[in-house]
C-alpha cells in the first residue's frame, strides 16, 4: 500500500486499497444507478464523500500523530537526523494535501 512522490520516494498511501475499491465500487454502484433514480444516486453519493472525506480525514490525523511521535522522544532529545527526516516527512504530507 506505497504511492510514489515526485522525489521518487514510496509513501504509505493513506487507505488499504481493499478499502479504497470499496469506495469505487459505492461510486460506481451512485453512478449506474442514475438514469432509475435520480435523486437516490446523488444522494448516495453525497453520502459516500461524506464517508471518505471522514476516512481521509481519520487518515491524516493518524499520520500526523505518527510523524509526531518519530520526533518527540520522551526525553525531548531528538537528533538532527531524526528532526532532519520528521521535516521530510512532514514535508511529503502536506505537499500530498496540496494536491488534493
Amino acid at each position: 500500500m506505497t504511492d510514489v512522490t515526485r522525489t521518487g520516494r514510496e509513501v504509505t498511501a493513506l487507505m488499504p486499497h481493499d478499502e479504497s475499491d470499496k469506495f469505487e465500487l459505492r461510486l460506481q454502484h451512485a453512478v449506474a444507478g442514475f438514469v432509475d433514480g435520480p435523486r437516490a444516486a446523488v444522494e448516495e453519493a453525497d453520502q459516500l464523500v461524506e464517508d471518505l472525506v471522514g476516512r481521509v480525514s481519520d487518515a491524516m490525523a493518524q499520520r500526523r500523530r505518527t510523524l509526531r511521535t518519530s520526533w518527540q522522544a520522551a526525553d525531548e532529545q531528538a537528533d538532527t537526523e531524526q528532526l532532519r527526516l520528521a521535516l521530510r516527512d512532514y514535508r511529503e504530507l502536506a505537499e500530498r494535501l496540496l494536491r488534493l
